[in-house]
């Protein structure tokens, strides 16, 4: 019975999924924590990886492929070794030099050329930040890596020379067009890297990793499994829920996500929309905020009601939460740009403010925001059919409730699960036998009825005055 691997090496961990190749059926998982920060060594990404594999059955493992967290920088020297810790997707401090491409380039041409506008978390940002803070780090960069491009190099063999089988080639590097999308300086559309950004940013050109196409080998492992060219983590879990184009994925995490697979690409001047690539050859255009399952936790909290009993009062107020309105930036907020953003609650009388409407006005707030996020994308391409619904908020009847009222989809909720990981093990299904598998998660259509615009349009206005009176 051939078994494939798919990793997950995210921010907090690297988790390991053995599925069978037949059923999709997952036979066996481990889960090694990663150190928290902003920056790590990648070493222990390798380290942690090597530990999830020891702990699971390889017996019959024929094939292996690693999605990863995105925009990461890994940069190498000439013999391969890492010259700095690798700086993280969440790594605020190079939002200048995100600033200055945009001043030097135009958001407009910048979103023509690469799909997106950058900002602090795109590794051109992070290039920008060390050629202008560590000058003599920057001009030891021989190549420049994704965080799932580097893990991939070193299960190949490939390495600093005291500890790899081939040592630093460094023209083996490869990736996929879903994380080279997310460098700001590749072109989804092209297929190809931009030099006259990087020349920008660096100062010079380092060796860049080879794009390979979905379902592309991108060789083996020193015991012989097939390696697939992985991908990053948004794209790969698309893969793994069995998205095609026209579907929505809607994530509601300690931050939110909408991101769809469609035909088109997308190119947004104002930088909501990231006009990304998928794993399976089209587009992943995607909107993020930063706040979703927090905030209304924290009314949760607030009210002192138990999950349960905060489902039930959600439920219970009708859509518009009787007038009550929350903007939930909570943590500031990065769709719509308002980065020194607090919480605003409005619409406050002694007939609205009751603890379900309270509760409902904080659901409303998240999916107002992200809805907004949807019809962007929409509007950057083209229409979507279908909307589904995930993350650790998305479990909760309450939310889901208040989803179904507000998108004028079809919403289905799939089984929790290790989406990325689960993708990636598709993926090397994919390149193991030539066919993309059709592998589904069990899935739950929820209830369609009318939709309701009330608290979309509260939210609208409340939003409207706080940015006047914030100008």
């Amino acid at each position: 019975m051939p078994t494939v691997i798919g990793v997950d090496s995210s921010t907090q961990s690297c988790k390991v999924l053995v599925v069978d190749v037949d059923s999709g059926e997952i036979l066996s998982e481990a889960r090694t924590g990663h150190p928290d920060g902003t920056e790590i060594d990648p070493e222990l990404w390798w380290a942690a990886l090597q530990s999830a594999l020891d702990q699971v059955d390889t017996s019959d493992v024929q094939a292996i492929s690693i999605g990863a967290q995105q925009h990461g920088l890994v940069a190498l020297d000439a013999s391969g070794e890492v010259v700095r810790p690798a700086l993280l997707w969440n790594d605020t401090r190079s939002a200048p030099q995100a600033e200055h491409i945009i001043a030097e380039f135009g958001a407009a041409n910048l979103a023509e050329r690469t799909g997106s506008v950058p900002v602090a978390s795109f590794t051109s940002s992070k290039l920008a930040w060390v050629r202008q803070h560590e000058p003599q780090l920057a001009t030891k960069i021989a190549a420049v890596a994704l965080p799932h491009d580097w893990l991939t190099w070193r299960l190949r063999g490939y390495g600093p020379k005291r500890d790899s089988r081939y040592g630093p080639q460094l023209e083996e590097l490869v990736t996929d067009r879903s994380d080279a999308s997310g460098t700001g300086y590749f072109s989804p559309v092209n297929n190809s890297y931009d030099d006259q950004i990087l020349d920008f940013v660096l100062g010079h050109r380092p060796v860049l990793p080879k794009v390979l196409g979905a379902g592309e080998s991108a060789g083996k492992t020193e015991n012989g499994w097939i390696v697939g060219p992985g991908g990053g983590d948004n794209a790969i879990a698309a893969l793994g829920l069995e998205t095609h184009v026209g579907d929505v994925v809607m994530s509601l995490g300690t931050s939110g996500t909408v991101f769809a697979a469609t035909s088109k690409p997308a190119n947004d001047a104002t930088g909501t929309v990231g006009g990304f690539a998928d794993a399976a050859g089209g587009f992943l255009p995607l909107v993020a905020t930063l706040n979703a399952s927090r905030p209304i936790d924290s009314v949760r909290q607030l009210l002192g009601l138990s999950w349960e009993q905060f489902s039930s009062a959600v439920q219970s107020a009708a859509p518009g939460s009787g007038g009550l309105t929350l903007l939930p930036f909570f943590d500031g907020e990065r769709t719509p740009n308002l980065p020194d953003a607090t919480g605003l609650l409005g619409g406050i009388s002694r007939f609205s403010l009751t603890p379900a409407n309270m509760a409902r006005a904080a659901v409303e707030g998240v999916v107002s925001n992200l809805s907004h996020g949807l019809e962007a994308i929409v509007k950057q391409t083209e229409k979507l059919n279908r909307l589904m619904l995930i993350g650790g908020g998305a479990q909760n009847f309450g939310v889901q409730h208040v989803v179904s009222q507000s998108v004028s989809l079809p919403v289905i909720v799939p089984e929790p699960g290790e989406y990325v990981a689960f993708g990636a093990a598709k993926q090397a299904a994919w390149v193991l036998t030539g066919k993309r598998p059709g592998w589904e998660l069990k899935s739950r259509a929820l209830p369609t009825g009318d939709i309701h615009s009330a608290a979309l349009n509260q939210f609208d206005d409340l939003l409207e005055k706080y940015v006047e009176n914030t100008d």
